[in-house]
């Protein structure tokens, strides 16, 4: 799965570094980019889990913990 929205994020937000801790019950994804830096911290948010949506609303992903910053 982290693969799978690693790609995801990166196809949409080419700069994007994303890392991941823990595993899929516990999952807390970082994403850093550039394209953040004129979004306020929940429209960075609403960014990330917009390319996120079919993954919640099919259950495949059902809990993330979000961290998102320009550095």
């Amino acid at each position: 799965m982290q693969d799978k929205i690693e790609n995801l994020i990166n196809l949409n937000i080419p700069d994007a570094v994303c890392t991941f801790e823990g595993d899929a019950c516990n999952l807390k994804l970082t994403v850093i980019s550039k394209e953040f830096e004129d979004l306020s911290l929940v429209n960075q948010h609403r960014k990330v889990l917009k390319l996120l949506e079919d993954d919640f609303e099919s259950g495949e992903l059902h809990a993330l913990s979000l961290e998102t910053r320009t550095n």
